[in-house]
Protein backbone atom coordinates (compact mmCIF):
# COMPACT_ATOMS: atom_id res chain seq x y z
CA UNK A 1 0.00 0.00 0.00
CA UNK A 2 2.71 2.46 1.04
CA UNK A 3 4.80 1.62 -2.00
CA UNK A 4 1.87 2.21 -4.37
CA UNK A 5 1.54 5.69 -2.88
CA UNK A 6 5.26 6.41 -3.04
CA UNK A 7 5.87 5.06 -6.54
CA UNK A 8 4.67 8.14 -8.49
CA UNK A 9 7.11 10.29 -6.52
CA UNK A 10 9.94 7.84 -7.01
CA UNK A 11 9.21 7.56 -10.73
CA UNK A 12 9.40 11.35 -11.00
CA UNK A 13 13.08 11.13 -10.01
CA UNK A 14 15.99 9.91 -12.12
CA UNK A 15 16.06 6.10 -11.80
CA UNK A 16 19.41 5.85 -10.04
CA UNK A 17 18.49 8.64 -7.64
CA UNK A 18 15.19 6.91 -6.87
CA UNK A 19 17.07 3.66 -6.29
CA UNK A 20 19.43 5.29 -3.80
CA UNK A 21 16.63 7.17 -2.03
CA UNK A 22 14.47 4.05 -1.69
CA UNK A 23 17.29 2.06 -0.11
CA UNK A 24 18.20 4.92 2.21
CA UNK A 25 14.61 5.35 3.40
CA UNK A 26 14.20 1.60 3.80
CA UNK A 27 17.32 1.37 5.95
CA UNK A 28 16.28 4.37 8.08
CA UNK A 29 12.81 2.92 8.60
CA UNK A 30 14.27 -0.43 9.60
CA UNK A 31 16.74 1.15 12.02
CA UNK A 32 13.90 3.12 13.66
CA UNK A 33 11.92 -0.06 14.19
CA UNK A 34 9.25 0.83 11.66
CA UNK A 35 9.83 -2.39 9.69
CA UNK A 36 9.57 -5.74 11.38
CA UNK A 37 11.10 -8.97 10.15
CA UNK A 38 8.36 -10.73 8.20
CA UNK A 39 9.54 -13.83 6.36
CA UNK A 40 6.80 -16.06 4.98
CA UNK A 41 7.49 -19.70 5.80
CA UNK A 42 7.62 -22.20 2.98
CA UNK A 43 10.90 -24.08 3.57
CA UNK A 44 12.91 -25.43 0.66
CA UNK A 45 16.15 -27.42 0.86
CA UNK A 46 18.44 -26.70 -2.07
CA UNK A 47 22.22 -27.11 -2.54
CA UNK A 48 22.28 -28.50 0.99
CA UNK A 49 20.91 -25.21 2.35
CA UNK A 50 17.62 -24.77 4.18
CA UNK A 51 15.85 -21.76 2.66
CA UNK A 52 12.97 -20.28 4.73
CA UNK A 53 11.09 -19.81 1.48
CA UNK A 54 12.00 -20.09 -2.23
CA UNK A 55 11.82 -16.38 -3.17
CA UNK A 56 15.04 -14.41 -3.12
CA UNK A 57 16.35 -10.97 -3.98
CA UNK A 58 18.50 -10.99 -7.12
CA UNK A 59 21.95 -9.42 -7.14
CA UNK A 60 22.24 -5.81 -8.25
CA UNK A 61 19.87 -4.08 -5.88
CA UNK A 62 22.34 -4.08 -2.97
CA UNK A 63 25.73 -4.18 -4.63
CA UNK A 64 27.79 -3.58 -1.50
CA UNK A 65 25.75 -5.40 1.12
CA UNK A 66 24.93 -2.12 2.83
CA UNK A 67 21.18 -2.77 3.21
CA UNK A 68 21.05 -6.47 4.06
CA UNK A 69 18.99 -6.25 7.27
CA UNK A 70 16.37 -3.87 5.86
CA UNK A 71 15.96 -5.89 2.66
CA UNK A 72 15.75 -9.19 4.52
CA UNK A 73 12.79 -7.82 6.48
CA UNK A 74 10.77 -7.63 3.24
CA UNK A 75 9.99 -11.34 3.40
CA UNK A 76 12.70 -12.84 1.19
CA UNK A 77 13.83 -16.40 1.78
CA UNK A 78 17.33 -15.37 0.76
CA UNK A 79 19.28 -12.29 -0.25
CA UNK A 80 21.96 -12.06 -2.94
CA UNK A 81 24.32 -9.09 -2.83
CA UNK A 82 26.87 -7.83 -5.38
CA UNK A 83 28.10 -7.99 -8.04
CA UNK A 84 31.36 -7.27 -6.24
CA UNK A 85 34.85 -6.93 -7.73
CA UNK A 86 38.32 -7.09 -6.13
CA UNK A 87 38.89 -3.34 -6.42
CA UNK A 88 36.35 -0.54 -6.05
CA UNK A 89 35.15 0.88 -9.35
CA UNK A 90 32.81 3.66 -10.38
CA UNK A 91 31.09 1.78 -13.19
CA UNK A 92 29.94 3.35 -16.42
CA UNK A 93 29.17 7.06 -16.91
CA UNK A 94 25.75 8.48 -16.00
CA UNK A 95 22.99 8.16 -17.06
CA UNK A 96 23.14 4.38 -16.97
CA UNK A 97 19.73 3.27 -15.70
CA UNK A 98 16.46 3.73 -17.61
CA UNK A 99 12.81 2.87 -16.94
CA UNK A 100 10.42 1.72 -19.65
CA UNK A 101 7.15 1.82 -17.68
CA UNK A 102 4.85 0.88 -20.56
CA UNK A 103 6.69 -2.45 -20.83
CA UNK A 104 7.39 -2.82 -17.08
CA UNK A 105 11.04 -2.99 -18.03
CA UNK A 106 14.41 -1.54 -17.09
CA UNK A 107 17.60 -1.06 -19.10
CA UNK A 108 20.85 -0.75 -17.20
CA UNK A 109 24.50 -0.37 -18.11
CA UNK A 110 25.78 0.12 -14.57
CA UNK A 111 29.09 -1.68 -15.16
CA UNK A 112 29.67 -3.39 -11.79
CA UNK A 113 29.85 -0.14 -9.82
CA UNK A 114 30.80 -1.14 -6.27
CA UNK A 115 33.02 -0.32 -3.29
CA UNK A 116 35.23 -3.40 -3.63
CA UNK A 117 35.19 -6.79 -1.98
CA UNK A 118 36.87 -5.71 1.25
CA UNK A 119 34.14 -3.16 1.97
CA UNK A 120 31.43 -5.69 1.17
CA UNK A 121 32.93 -8.13 3.67
CA UNK A 122 32.94 -5.43 6.35
CA UNK A 123 29.28 -4.67 5.60
CA UNK A 124 28.34 -8.35 5.84
CA UNK A 125 30.17 -8.66 9.16
CA UNK A 126 28.26 -5.64 10.50
CA UNK A 127 24.84 -6.97 9.45
CA UNK A 128 22.61 -8.76 11.96
CA UNK A 129 21.11 -11.01 9.28
CA UNK A 130 21.65 -14.72 9.93
CA UNK A 131 19.65 -16.06 6.97
CA UNK A 132 20.74 -17.32 3.57
CA UNK A 133 23.12 -14.86 1.92
CA UNK A 134 24.44 -15.24 -1.61
CA UNK A 135 27.42 -13.16 -2.70
CA UNK A 136 27.77 -12.43 -6.41
CA UNK A 137 31.33 -11.96 -7.72
CA UNK A 138 32.75 -10.50 -10.92
CA UNK A 139 35.88 -9.02 -12.46
CA UNK A 140 37.15 -5.46 -12.58
CA UNK A 141 36.80 -3.60 -15.86
CA UNK A 142 40.57 -3.00 -15.95
CA UNK A 143 41.29 -6.72 -15.74
CA UNK A 144 41.63 -8.35 -19.14
CA UNK A 145 39.26 -11.21 -19.87
CA UNK A 146 42.32 -13.47 -20.22
CA UNK A 147 43.11 -12.82 -16.55
CA UNK A 148 39.51 -12.77 -15.34
CA UNK A 149 39.94 -15.97 -13.34
CA UNK A 150 42.39 -14.15 -11.05
CA UNK A 151 39.72 -11.62 -10.06
CA UNK A 152 37.14 -14.34 -9.43
CA UNK A 153 39.64 -16.22 -7.25
CA UNK A 154 40.37 -13.11 -5.17
CA UNK A 155 36.67 -12.54 -4.56
CA UNK A 156 35.92 -16.19 -3.87
CA UNK A 157 38.66 -16.40 -1.28
CA UNK A 158 37.60 -13.19 0.49
CA UNK A 159 33.85 -13.86 0.64
CA UNK A 160 33.89 -17.63 1.11
CA UNK A 161 33.56 -17.65 4.88
CA UNK A 162 30.75 -15.05 4.86
CA UNK A 163 28.50 -16.46 2.14
CA UNK A 164 25.83 -19.15 2.15
CA UNK A 165 26.63 -19.58 -1.56
CA UNK A 166 28.80 -17.72 -4.08
CA UNK A 167 27.55 -16.74 -7.54
CA UNK A 168 30.00 -16.39 -10.42
CA UNK A 169 28.65 -13.68 -12.71
CA UNK A 170 29.94 -14.11 -16.27
CA UNK A 171 26.80 -12.83 -17.96
CA UNK A 172 26.54 -9.09 -17.44
CA UNK A 173 26.49 -7.34 -20.83
CA UNK A 174 28.01 -4.19 -19.34
CA UNK A 175 31.62 -5.31 -18.79
CA UNK A 176 33.57 -5.63 -22.02
CA UNK A 177 34.02 -9.23 -23.22
CA UNK A 178 32.66 -10.69 -19.97
CA UNK A 179 30.15 -12.89 -21.77
CA UNK A 180 32.96 -14.56 -23.72
CA UNK A 181 33.62 -16.48 -20.49
CA UNK A 182 30.40 -18.43 -21.13
CA UNK A 183 31.97 -20.52 -23.89
CA UNK A 184 34.92 -22.64 -24.94
CA UNK A 185 38.19 -23.03 -23.09
CA UNK A 186 37.55 -19.84 -21.11
CA UNK A 187 34.55 -21.38 -19.34
CA UNK A 188 36.33 -24.69 -18.80
CA UNK A 189 39.37 -23.01 -17.24
CA UNK A 190 37.22 -20.75 -15.06
CA UNK A 191 35.03 -23.52 -13.67
CA UNK A 192 37.91 -25.95 -13.18
CA UNK A 193 39.99 -23.35 -11.32
CA UNK A 194 37.16 -22.09 -9.13
CA UNK A 195 35.95 -25.60 -8.28
CA UNK A 196 39.42 -26.62 -7.20
CA UNK A 197 39.74 -23.54 -4.99
CA UNK A 198 36.24 -24.05 -3.58
CA UNK A 199 37.17 -27.53 -2.38
CA UNK A 200 40.41 -26.24 -0.86
CA UNK A 201 38.51 -23.52 0.98
CA UNK A 202 35.94 -26.04 2.19
CA UNK A 203 38.74 -28.04 3.76
CA UNK A 204 40.38 -24.92 5.18
CA UNK A 205 37.20 -23.64 6.84
CA UNK A 206 35.62 -27.06 7.45
CA UNK A 207 32.50 -25.70 5.76
CA UNK A 208 31.24 -26.27 2.22
CA UNK A 209 29.88 -23.18 0.41
CA UNK A 210 28.05 -23.95 -2.87
CA UNK A 211 29.28 -22.42 -6.11
CA UNK A 212 26.66 -21.07 -8.53
CA UNK A 213 27.01 -19.82 -12.11
CA UNK A 214 24.87 -17.01 -13.56
CA UNK A 215 24.25 -17.03 -17.31
CA UNK A 216 22.68 -14.80 -19.94
CA UNK A 217 19.39 -15.45 -21.75
CA UNK A 218 21.05 -14.71 -25.09
CA UNK A 219 22.38 -18.22 -25.59
CA UNK A 220 22.05 -20.51 -28.59
CA UNK A 221 21.10 -24.17 -28.14
CA UNK A 222 24.71 -25.29 -28.58
CA UNK A 223 25.84 -22.78 -25.93
CA UNK A 224 23.30 -24.13 -23.46
CA UNK A 225 24.41 -27.70 -24.15
CA UNK A 226 28.09 -26.85 -23.67
CA UNK A 227 27.49 -24.94 -20.45
CA UNK A 228 25.37 -27.80 -19.08
CA UNK A 229 28.14 -30.29 -19.87
CA UNK A 230 30.73 -28.15 -18.08
CA UNK A 231 28.49 -27.67 -15.04
CA UNK A 232 28.10 -31.42 -14.71
CA UNK A 233 31.78 -32.11 -15.40
CA UNK A 234 32.98 -29.83 -12.62
CA UNK A 235 30.08 -30.51 -10.24
CA UNK A 236 29.00 -26.89 -9.95
CA UNK A 237 26.25 -26.66 -7.35
CA UNK A 238 23.75 -24.32 -8.97
CA UNK A 239 22.82 -22.23 -11.99
CA UNK A 240 21.00 -18.89 -12.06
CA UNK A 241 18.97 -18.48 -15.25
CA UNK A 242 19.13 -15.63 -16.34
CA UNK A 243 20.78 -12.25 -16.36
CA UNK A 244 19.53 -9.35 -18.52
CA UNK A 245 19.13 -9.56 -22.30
CA UNK A 246 20.61 -7.58 -25.18
CA UNK A 247 17.42 -8.17 -27.15
CA UNK A 248 14.93 -5.33 -27.50
CA UNK A 249 11.98 -7.54 -28.37
CA UNK A 250 8.89 -6.24 -26.63
CA UNK A 251 10.12 -2.68 -26.16
CA UNK A 252 10.51 -1.56 -29.78
CA UNK A 253 9.66 2.09 -30.26
CA UNK A 254 9.47 2.95 -26.57
CA UNK A 255 11.42 5.80 -25.06
CA UNK A 256 14.91 4.62 -24.00
CA UNK A 257 14.51 1.32 -25.87
CA UNK A 258 17.63 2.03 -27.94
CA UNK A 259 19.85 2.70 -24.94
CA UNK A 260 22.73 0.24 -24.65
CA UNK A 261 22.75 -2.16 -21.73
CA UNK A 262 20.84 -5.12 -20.41
CA UNK A 263 17.06 -5.25 -20.56
CA UNK A 264 15.19 -6.70 -17.57
CA UNK A 265 11.59 -6.89 -16.43
CA UNK A 266 8.51 -8.27 -18.18
CA UNK A 267 10.00 -8.43 -21.73
CA UNK A 268 12.71 -10.89 -20.68
CA UNK A 269 10.29 -13.34 -19.02
CA UNK A 270 9.63 -15.67 -21.96
CA UNK A 271 13.24 -15.69 -23.14
CA UNK A 272 14.68 -16.41 -19.70
CA UNK A 273 12.03 -19.03 -18.91
CA UNK A 274 12.70 -20.86 -22.19
CA UNK A 275 16.40 -20.84 -21.35
CA UNK A 276 15.62 -22.22 -17.90
CA UNK A 277 13.52 -25.04 -19.37
CA UNK A 278 16.30 -25.92 -21.81
CA UNK A 279 18.86 -26.20 -19.00
CA UNK A 280 16.43 -28.19 -16.89
CA UNK A 281 15.95 -30.73 -19.65
CA UNK A 282 19.70 -31.22 -20.00
CA UNK A 283 20.63 -31.19 -16.32
CA UNK A 284 17.85 -33.53 -15.18
CA UNK A 285 17.79 -32.31 -11.60
CA UNK A 286 21.51 -32.89 -11.04
CA UNK A 287 22.20 -29.19 -10.51
CA UNK A 288 19.98 -26.72 -8.65
CA UNK A 289 18.29 -24.13 -10.86
CA UNK A 290 17.34 -20.62 -9.75
CA UNK A 291 14.88 -18.86 -12.06
CA UNK A 292 15.07 -15.10 -12.50
CA UNK A 293 13.92 -12.72 -15.20
CA UNK A 294 10.61 -10.92 -15.61
CA UNK A 295 8.80 -12.16 -12.50
CA UNK A 296 6.00 -9.67 -11.80
CA UNK A 297 3.42 -11.97 -10.22
CA UNK A 298 2.92 -15.19 -8.34
CA UNK A 299 1.93 -16.87 -11.60
CA UNK A 300 5.28 -15.88 -13.11
CA UNK A 301 7.09 -17.52 -10.19
CA UNK A 302 5.05 -20.69 -10.70
CA UNK A 303 5.99 -20.70 -14.39
CA UNK A 304 9.67 -20.65 -13.40
CA UNK A 305 9.04 -23.56 -11.04
CA UNK A 306 7.31 -25.50 -13.81
CA UNK A 307 10.30 -24.81 -16.06
CA UNK A 308 12.59 -26.46 -13.51
CA UNK A 309 13.50 -23.86 -10.88
CA UNK A 310 13.77 -24.85 -7.23
CA UNK A 311 14.17 -21.20 -6.24
CA UNK A 312 13.35 -17.86 -7.87
CA UNK A 313 14.69 -14.32 -7.59
CA UNK A 314 13.11 -10.94 -8.22
CA UNK A 315 14.46 -7.45 -8.85
CA UNK A 316 12.84 -5.40 -11.63
CA UNK A 317 9.41 -6.67 -10.59
CA UNK A 318 9.92 -5.02 -7.21
CA UNK A 319 10.37 -1.65 -8.92
CA UNK A 320 6.97 -1.92 -10.60
CA UNK A 321 5.01 -3.99 -8.07
CA UNK A 322 6.64 -3.27 -4.72
CA UNK A 323 7.40 -5.58 -1.77
CA UNK A 324 3.98 -7.26 -1.97
CA UNK A 325 5.45 -9.21 -4.90
CA UNK A 326 7.54 -11.28 -2.49
CA UNK A 327 4.57 -12.66 -0.57
CA UNK A 328 2.59 -13.18 -3.78
CA UNK A 329 5.39 -15.34 -5.16
CA UNK A 330 5.84 -17.29 -1.93
CA UNK A 331 2.12 -17.97 -1.66
CA UNK A 332 1.86 -19.10 -5.28
CA UNK A 333 5.01 -21.24 -5.24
Amino acid sequence: MLYSLARPLLFSLAPERAHELTLSLLKSSYNMGMIRQNVAAKPVTCMGIEFPNPVGLAAGLDKNGAYIDALAAQGFGFIEIGTITPLPQAGNPHPRLFRLPKAKAIINRMGFNNDGVDQLVENVKAAKFKGVLGINIGKNAVTSVEKAVDDYLICLEKVYNYASYVTVNISSPNTKNLRSLQSGDALTELLETLKKRQLELAQQYQHYVPLVLKVAPDLEAEDIQFIAQQLLKFKIDGLIVTNTTLSREGVEGLEHAEETGGLSGAPVFEKSTACLAAFSKLLQGQIALIGVGGILSGADAVAKKQAGASLVQVYSGLIYTGPKLVKACVDAF
